[in-house]
């Protein structure tokens, strides 16, 4: 049975802009996650990040605020049914939030795509952004 995460994440001191950034600049992808990104702001464009493992489509994109994308591991069974992702991304005073939610993910991948949002992006993001100051 598939299974959904949900995320609540909020970055200091930083922007709703500055993150949707951060995940749809392929160079800024790239760099935070240590893995390739080939990611655009086409509406309906395929990409890939972390080289390659993570393939999908952006079926919805609103700038500096929302993204939905489809979203597949390159380790799932072909049965598997794509992952739908979304990322909301507001501000709330000097910092910025990222809702997150991911549906319809295979049971036995449900713990490290867990793990793996943490680890290749929310981490990396608040280091990178501490950092910078």
């Amino acid at each position: 049975m598939a299974k959904t995460i949900t995320q609540k994440i909020v970055f200091k001191n930083t922007t709703a802009k500055v993150l949707y950034d951060m995940y749809m600049n392929e160079k800024k992808h790239s760099e935070l996650t240590g893995g390739l990104a080939k990611i655009t702001s086409k509406i309906g464009a395929s990409y890939s990040v972390y080289d390659g493992y993570i393939t999908g489509k952006n079926l919805h994109l609103v700038k500096d605020q929302m993204i939905v994308q489809t979203w597949r591991g390159s380790d799932w069974k072909k049965t598997d049914k794509d992952s739908i992702l979304v990322l909301n991304f507001h501000q709330k005073g000097e910092d910025a939030v990222v809702k997150m939610a991911q549906v319809n993910i295979p049971t036995n991948q449900v713990d490290g795509i867990k793990k793996g949002w943490d680890d290749y992006y929310w981490e990396p993001w608040k280091k990178y952004l501490a950092d910078k100051k």
